[in-house]
């Protein structure tokens, strides 16, 4: 280095005093900024460095406005007790240092933290509350669950992350209810600064797919700020003008994001979240499904059964029941001719001579129209029972020495002799064959 020597020091510039020494002005620079009041500040940590060795944890402190880069003892880092990562929300407390630097060494400022704590989550929650009240005034808490979702989707959009306790629950959950669909991942960190912009592009591009019915968001449980990300305005907002249906199984139990409130279904856990995305248990729908086809082949089996018994009485005994309706009718027949006799006795008890005879001439008249259309009704549905009208169609019927019917082969041949009757007549019939 280059020492101007005693009495040649260099002229400065006019205007501004000295000139003066680097290393002097770095110290009293340094000096001045120490004296500056102690406060505490808010904000993000972003570029944490934790190194496994060195006397200083570095990391900055962010905000909408600006940043400010951040040192803080290791010794004194660790007496917090607080596990410092990226996107956590903190309030230090501390004050402006700077480093002169030297002839090999680069100076720095930094703000040097004394104490250090996660911001109150009561200031977040304050935060949240507003944005909440905001969105609901807006009406962007109704869009999605206005949207119809189908209780077995063939394919659903999931946004997690890809390495995560929640993606391995959610599949397990879908497992167990028997779903054999198509899930199409969009992968994207659920926690930092850059989450809720990645979270909101995975969803945008899910939405596209055409054939995506329901997406669902889920991740673990958490503090408020690790869960911040699911808090962002512009992630409720595309959430909520999404068109299709998206379920929210953010956090455990306990946790409420603001995304919960623009979903359509909030949900407490990944393996609840299954459960609403694929409403069936599909097994027990297969099941379910395999008894009752097993119930309806037998229903059907029995009918048939029972259909086929019936047709083969009907069938076999056409002159029993050509019989039965026949004596059903010449009954009726008989008391239709009495109640007719003693009608015309009772009537023609109160008639005079020429008035009865005409009276007994239309009554004469009407019960002859009466029994011919009954008559005539009655002898169609004989003709339609009757074995002769099959035998005009070209059939024929065999018939044994005693009058009874000849149905099968077996039959003829024990008859030996047997009448054959047709449409117009019988003719008699020797079996020769002896064949059986």
């Amino acid at each position: 280095m280059n020492v101007p020597l005693p009495g040649l020091e260099p002229a400065g510039i006019e205007g501004y005093p000295g000139p003066f020494a680097v290393g002097r002005y770095a110290q009293e620079l340094r000096d001045r900024l120490r004296r500056f009041a102690k406060v505490c500040l808010i904000g993000e940590a972003v570029n944490v460095s934790v190194p496994a060795r060195g006397a200083n944890v570095w990391f900055e402190l962010r905000d909408a406005d600006g940043a400010l880069p951040c040192a803080m003892w290791r010794n004194e880092y660790e007496r917090a007790g607080v596990e410092l990562r990226d996107g956590m929300q903190v309030v230090v407390a501390g004050g402006c240092d700077y480093y002169p630097g030297g002839a090999k060494a680069s100076p720095s400022f930094a703000f040097r933290v004394k104490e250090l704590r996660p911001a109150g989550e009561g200031d977040l929650l304050a935060r949240l509350e507003r944005l909440r009240r905001k969105l609901a005034e807006e009406g962007l808490f109704e869009p999605q669950k206005r949207l119809p979702r189908p209780a077995l989707p063939k394919r659903i959009g999931v946004v997690t992350a890809e390495q995560g306790a929640a993606k391995h629950d959610f599949l397990a959950a879908l497992e167990r209810r028997g779903w054999r669909g198509t899930i199409v991942w969009g992968y994207a960190p659920v926690q930092d600064r850059r989450a809720a912009p990645a979270i909101a592009t995975a969803l945008r591009d899910l939405a596209a797919v055409g054939d995506v019915e329901v997406i669902v968001v889920t991740r673990g449980g958490g503090s408020i700020a690790d869960l911040w990300a699911f808090c962002d305005e512009a992630l409720c907002r595309t959430v909520a003008l999404l068109p299709v249906p998206v379920i929210a199984a953010v956090g455990h139990e306990v946790d409420r994001t603001l995304i919960d409130d623009v979903a359509a279904v909030s949900c407490s856990t990944p393996t609840h979240a299954a459960a609403e995305a694929v409403r069936v248990h599909c097994d027990d729908a297969r099941a379910e499904l395999r008894e009752r086809a097993r119930r309806l082949d037998r229903c059907a089996r029995a009918a048939v059964l029972n259909r086929a018994r019936a047709l083969r009485l009907l069938a076999r005994e056409p002159r029993h029941h050509v019989d039965r309706h026949a004596r059903h009718l010449h009954q009726l027949a008989r008391e239709l001719r009495a109640a007719s006799r003693r009608g015309v006795r009772d009537r023609t008890r109160h008639l005079a001579a020429p008035e009865r005879a005409a009276t007994l001439e239309r009554l004469a008249r009407r019960i002859a129209e009466r029994r011919a259309q009954a008559l005539a009704t009655q002898a169609a549905r004989l003709r339609a029972l009757d074995p002769d009208r099959t035998l005009e169609r070209g059939y024929a019927l065999a018939v044994g020495p005693g009058g009874e019917v000849l149905s099968t082969v077996e039959a003829l041949h024990r008859a030996g002799r047997f009448e054959l009757r047709v449409s117009d007549g019988a003719t008699p019939v020797r079996v020769e064959d002896s064949r059986p």
